[in-house]
């Protein structure tokens, strides 16, 4: 891991270098104070970033402060996502000059113009483009600081209504409400998370399911949260299902046993918080002499970073089907790997995972979000014929403490009988 780290800091004091060439531009018409400090203050930030990044390789940042580990990491990632914006507008600086140079040596008329007389670069990088790269490269800076301080707990109730045949009567209004991805261990302001219980409890529901990724790496990480989690209540109660980052698989364990004993702690703080937590299993919710089906799945992922813990012939087995079935599953590339080609009384699956990378655009008719180029259903509700897929962008948040654009969702679903 130390060597991977120290190629990530090695990578990283390159693009450093390179930024560094299009901020002595800026700097050269200024006083030689302001230079030096301005080098300094740059350099210094660049060597906190690369101090962090080894020092979470030699010692074993779950053990650090959680709010310092949150934001010092937070810093580092927004620092360089900013710098990419500047880099970007360089590299167009220099391919100009580049071309440039390429023709003033054909044009030996141009030559002259574009050699200055002081023997200097021959041709020097244009300020105004420098500028402006610099410019661009604020606006997500100061995004992602909004986004920290106003984002990552700004809850937002998306609520739709769902029609179908196969929806029984009984269930017409029945109210379902989704959460998913709370990365507890993500959290540094508790009280904040108060108010999300809040609000959901406030959309009297019916029934409310969690979509998984209780967690970030260990169950200690929900310890604090079991009587505030505790406090969900429904009257067809909460069913949950586990997420990739539920498992452990991210922490380095003292051995195999430790691990086990780890999901074995978080299956019972499911249990302790009154979830019911759905390991490929099945259940049917009955409402005025009806039923609908609910199934629940371990993570399943098309992807091959994530694993395929789930099986969904197995939770299905036994199942009797009814006019209207709920799948639970954490991954929404399960929906079109599987779930579409295989099951088809599978009506609704609810999914998370996505977070909507947290960033992006969302406003009426349109929404974009770089996760879009890696999960082809990222946010929202997507239809093929009768089957629906619901993917909710998370109420936690991971890596990066904030939301800028995707804000933490409470889905609402209302059940509409359609004779």
């Amino acid at each position: 891991m130390f060597l991977r780290m120290l190629v990530t800091v090695v990578f990283l004091f390159v693009i450093d270098i390179y930024v560094f060439s299009g901020l002595k531009v800026l700097l050269r018409n200024s006083t030689l104070i302001s230079e030096r400090t301005g080098t300094i203050i740059f350099w210094s930030l660049c060597g906190l970033c690369y101090a962090l990044i080894l020092a979470a390789a030699i010692y074993d940042y779950h053990e650090w402060n959680k709010t310092f580990r949150t934001y010092s990491f937070a810093f580092v990632v927004i620092f360089y996502f900013s710098k990419l914006f500047f880099v970007v507008f360089l590299l167009i600086d220099d391919i100009i000059r580049g071309v440039r140079y390429i023709i003033s040596m054909f044009d030996k008329s141009d030559a002259k113009e574009l050699t200055p007389a002081s023997g200097g670069e021959k041709i020097s990088r244009q300020s105004f483009i420098v500028k402006t790269g610099l410019l661009v490269a604020a606006i997500p800076f100061g995004a992602m600081i909004y986004g920290m301080v106003k984002g990552a707990y700004n809850y937002s109730v998306r609520k739709i209504t769902l029609k179908h045949d196969g929806i029984p009567k009984a269930f017409d209004g029945f109210r379902i409400v989704q959460i998913s991805d709370l990365h507890t261990g993500s959290f540094t302001f508790e009280h904040k998370v108060d108010r999300a219980v809040d609000i959901i409890l406030a959309q009297k529901p019916d029934i409310i399911f969690f979509t998984g990724d209780l967690v970030n790496e260990k169950s200690i990480e929900a310890e604090p949260f079991i009587e505030l989690f505790g406090r969900i209540k429904a009257p067809h109660g909460v069913f949950s299902i586990l997420g990739n980052h539920d498992y452990g698989d991210y922490h380095r364990w003292d051995s195999p046993e430790a691990k086990i004993a780890n999901l074995d702690r978080l299956k019972a703080i499911h249990a302790e918080m009154g979830w019911n937590l759905m390991l490929d299993t099945n259940h049917h919710v009955e409402k005025g002499g009806e039923k609908i089906g609910l199934v629940g799945v371990q993570n399943w992922s098309s992807h091959m970073q994530f694993p395929k813990y789930g099986d969904l012939g197995k939770a299905t087995n036994n199942f009797v089907p009814q006019g209207f079935n709920i799948l639970l599953s954490h991954d929404p590339s399960h929906w079109t790997s599987e779930v579409l080609t295989k099951f088809p009384f599978i009506h609704l699956m609810l999914a998370g995972h996505t977070h909507g990378m947290q960033f992006g655009i969302e406003i009426p008719g349109f929404k974009w979000s770089p996760v879009q180029y890696i999960y082809k259903e990222w946010a929202g509700l997507y239809t093929a014929a009768k089957q629906h897929l619901y993917v909710n962008r998370g109420l936690g948040f991971l890596g990066y403490p904030g939301r800028v654009g995707i804000m933490p969702e409470i889905t609402v679903i209302d059940l509409k009988y359609s004779s």
